[in-house]
């Protein structure tokens, strides 16, 4: 059975995703309620956090991987990286988020990324020729784990290749009361402009909440999706 996709992001009135300062307290709160198996995020969102510089860099030392306690309610997060941008998954493993990290790329992964991801002892699923086949990684991480719901946790670049592949059930969105402008693509949703109007996607809009401080969370279900399965390359 096919999980559940939402997309979750946090945003300006414009659709923005850079230079306003985003409600991390309401945006957080609001992704609990997803109460998510797997969260999906990108190699990128993932070096622009926080770990950042720790994730760029082999480690010094490698932990052993701490045994799984199968009562551990916490989701798994799985990162795509094709590019082979992380160097210390162990980090990741350090974040009280996750129970697990799992790493993804393509079926030409360099060895040394083979290599590292055993030395550091993170599984790991290679799925596509040179970018990540999410339609195939998706729905190994749903049998592997039996994940229901996969809330992504990304920028408009994991999302768009997410919508275009018509692999996501439901939009959600904080909506901050602020406009940032810009002609950068820094929004939502990051793709290929079409060259048809019958490829747009439709959403029905499934609720809508004011909160304190402006804030509006809009959800939608995606109701209109671009057939799964298209090349990744």
């Amino acid at each position: 059975m096919k999980p559940r996709i939402i997309l979750h992001n946090a945003v300006s009135a414009d659709g923005r995703m850079d230079w306003f300062e985003a409600n991390l307290e309401a945006y957080y709160e609001l992704a609990g309620r997803f109460d998510e198996d797997v969260t999906l995020a990108g190699s990128g969102t993932m070096l622009q956090s926080p770990l950042g510089e720790a994730l760029a860099h082999e480690p010094k030392d490698i932990p052993e991987p701490a045994e799984i306690d199968p009562a551990d309610a916490r989701p798994i997060l799985a990162v795509p990286d094709s590019r082979d941008r992380i160097k210390n998954w162990t980090s990741l493993r350090t974040l009280p988020f996750w129970r697990d990290v799992l790493a993804l790329s393509s079926s030409t992964a360099p060895p040394a990324q083979i290599e590292r991801f055993k030395r550091q002892g993170i599984p790991y699923f290679l799925a596509g020729r040179t970018r990540v086949d999410l339609g195939a990684a998706l729905a190994a991480i749903a049998g592997r784990y039996n994940a229901k719901t996969i809330r992504v946790d990304s920028g408009g670049t994991l999302n768009g290749v997410l919508l275009r592949r018509g692999l996501v059930d439901e939009i959600s969105l904080l909506v901050h009361p602020r406009l940032v402008g810009g002609i950068s693509p820094r929004t939502i949703f990051r793709a290929e402009d079409l060259t048809s109007a019958e490829d747009v996607i439709r959403l029905e809009l499934a609720a809508n909440e004011t909160l304190s401080g402006g804030l509006v969370w809009l959800r939608y279900n995606v109701v209109t999706k671009r057939p799964p399965g298209l090349p990744e390359d």
